[in-house]
């Protein structure tokens, strides 16, 4: 899809905040999230491995630097692209979050992580590691706790080039290895596999 004029961005931006306003009032729980002129509704359904992954890794992020704070399932938006993400672990400067805001500015974010769902993969995966980098975000790491994965992998160094703005630095890990994301040290070691049967 071509590039979106700036009043289409906006246009698409209130549309999206709309939709995540309404969903907020629905008995399941939805995110609302946008990529490259499309609107996306996924219903939230975390298992519980996920869950715990997400989890284990904010308390070690907050734990090694208590100046930010690690927000799950929150509403991020870039004002420049007019894209706007759900993220399962932003990392934000605790002086940089502002509490009357109905989005997390993205290019305050000072990283992402993303656990793979077992069911739409391809969105983590393929779609929000080329959108990230375009909102600003500096640290994108992926963990896929699929049978046939189990890896972490950190996407850094964003740059424009020929082909867009991207993450120009990518170091995969597997499960139980130590991860440097930044200025972080995740053991993945604690991380949970999904059953063998799924």
């Amino acid at each position: 899809m071509g590039d979106l004029t700036p009043e289409q961005m906006r246009r698409m931006h209130d549309f999206a905040e709309q939709l995540a306003e309404l969903a907020e009032h629905q008995e399941d729980q939805w995110k609302v999230q946008t990529t490259d002129g499309q609107i996306f509704l996924t219903m939230m359904s975390p298992t519980a491995p996920h869950g715990l992954n997400v989890v284990r890794l904010r308390r070690q992020i907050e734990a090694q630097t208590p100046e930010v704070m690690a927000l799950n399932d929150t509403n991020m938006g870039d004002p420049q692209t007019g894209l706007t993400k759900v993220p399962d672990l932003m990392v934000i400067a605790e002086e940089d979050t502002d509490d009357t805001a109905k989005v997390v500015n993205s290019r305050d974010v000072l990283m992402v992580v993303e656990v793979v769902s077992r069911t739409n993969s391809l969105t983590d995966i393929r779609d929000k590691l080329h959108d990230y980098p375009r909102m600003g975000v500096p640290l994108y790491v992926v963990v896929d706790p699929r049978k046939d994965k189990r890896t972490v992998t950190v996407h850094s160094d964003s740059s424009a080039g020929p082909d867009g703005t991207r993450y120009r630095k990518t170091v995969p890990y597997s499960f139980g290895d130590i991860v440097t994301a930044g200025r972080w040290t995740l053991d993945t070691s604690t991380l949970k596999s999904y059953p063998a049967d799924w």
